[in-house]
Parts: C-alpha cells; sequence; structure tokens
C-alpha cells in the first residue's frame, strides 16, 4: 500500500511538472550585433531567425530544441532598448548578456554560453601602455551604451563616452575623439576586422566576463531548468566546442 502511494505521488509530481507549460508556450528571444557571438548575416541592424547566426545564436537555438521549448528570434537595435524591454517583459530572453553581481536580481540565467575578456584599444603603434584601470582616469574612453563593459567603468567612477553602435567607436578612435575604446575580446578585434582596420592594441585587460542568456524573472523556473539542462548536456558531448570552432 506504501509503495503504491509513493508510484501515485510520483505520478502526479511527473504530471503537475509537465503541466506547468502549456502546449503554445514559447519565449520571445532578443539579441543584437555581437560578433562572432550573435550577427545578423546581412550585418544590418534587424534580422529574424535562420538571418542570425554567431556562436552563441547557433548554441541557443540547439539549446531550445533538445529542450523542448519553443522560441522567437530577433536581432533589433540598439541593445540599451532591447536590454529594458526584457527586464520589463515576461517569457523574454536576452543575449549574449555579460553575467555581472549588479545584473544578477535582475534576471534568470541561463549558461555560461562564451568567455571573454573586456580590453582598452588604442590604435596601432600608440605608446600607450597601462597597468590598471585607474591609469585611464583622464583618459577618453568610448564604450558602448549600457553594455556591461560601459556598466563596469561608470561603477568604478569613470566617464566612458558612450556610443549607441559599439562599431561607431573605431571610427572615434582613428580619428583621435577618444583615446581608448573600451570593448570584448574578440568582439572588439572582429568588428574592426569587418571595417577594415586591424592591429589595434590592447593597452588593458581589465577584466574576464561571461556571456550568457538572461530571461525575464517571470519566466517559469521548469524552462530555466530544462534550458540548463540541455546546455550542460551540449557542453558535455562536444558540440559546444564544435560550434566555436566554425567561427574562431
Amino acid at each position: 500500500m506504501f509503495k503504491r502511494t509513493i508510484a501515485v505521488v510520483l505520478l502526479l509530481l511527473c504530471a503537475h511538472a509537465h503541466a506547468a507549460l502549456p502546449d503554445d508556450y514559447r519565449v520571445v528571444l532578443l539579441t543584437e550585433n555581437f560578433p562572432p557571438f550573435n550577427m545578423a548575416e546581412d550585418g544590418k541592424n534587424y534580422a529574424s531567425d535562420v538571418r542570425i547566426h554567431g556562436i552563441n545564436a547557433d548554441i541557443v537555438r540547439e539549446m531550445f530544441h533538445r529542450a523542448d521549448i519553443r522560441y522567437e528570434l530577433t536581432l533589433r537595435f540598439p541593445w540599451d532598448r532591447i536590454y529594458k524591454q526584457v527586464l520589463q517583459q515576461p517569457d523574454q530572453g536576452l543575449f549574449s548578456t555579460t553575467f555581472t553581481a549588479e545584473r544578477e536580481p535582475q534576471f534568470k540565467w541561463v549558461g555560461p554560453l562564451a568567455s571573454i575578456s573586456w580590453v582598452l584599444l588604442a590604435p596601432a603603434g600608440s605608446p600607450l601602455r597601462l597597468t590598471g584601470l585607474e591609469q585611464a582616469r583622464d583618459l577618453r574612453i568610448g564604450a558602448y551604451k549600457n553594455d556591461a563593459v560601459s556598466q563596469h567603468l561608470e561603477g568604478k567612477g569613470l566617464a566612458p563616452i558612450n556610443s549607441l553602435r559599439d562599431q561607431e567607436n573605431i571610427g572615434k578612435l582613428l580619428k583621435g575623439q577618444i583615446d581608448v575604446w573600451a570593448t570584448a575580446d574578440p568582439v572588439g578585434p572582429y568588428l574592426a576586422k569587418q571595417e577594415g582596420v586591424t592591429g589595434l592594441k590592447p593597452v588593458l585587460r581589465f577584466n574576464e566576463a561571461r556571456l550568457f542568456l538572461a530571461l525575464n524573472r517571470a519566466t517559469p523556473d521548469e524552462v530555466v531548468e530544462r534550458l540548463q539542462r540541455a546546455l550542460d548536456a551540449m557542453r558535455a558531448d562536444g558540440t559546444v566546442d564544435r560550434m566555436l570552432q566554425r567561427y574562431l
């Protein structure tokens, strides 16, 4: 009798778990041009579904497929707008989002999808050498509005000159409108190469960061758990490594 009761309880629990997501449930996913992790195939600031590619775009697609969760994927601009949208809208997600202690309570997180480092880039041949951010306090620092790098600098009491498009900092750097460009590696060098600019000099590496899928706080825990299990399995079976090798 006792074993039968336990079996019934387990069946009810399983049934309840599967019933937690309606048949028509889906997650609205937003991303931006952040190569080589997520980007529109034509470089434009709007794209949908199959016209979006990159390391993390490929990882997220496979993750949702394995978790058997429907999604709608759109690339939009600017980051500041889609970041605020996902903060406010249930069942929406955003990638590639840098995980920080300040952001942790704002979202539910799945990851890491990838790791990056933060750098200050100067023009090729620059004599500038830095050993810490404090030395950059009097420099004109270009950054990307509401990006984690910019938020980090602001949190340290610096005042970056923010642009709505990270690519704008390449031209500003070459024209002498900023002294250094605060960006992520390999993102910044990749963007510069797309603009025909090579040889930018890293004068300081000041942080290591991890990129995640950030989900609105109202997202059901079951969604988060299923996605995380799928990602863990992809990492274990070599799928993530193979996706990295396609682009790097």
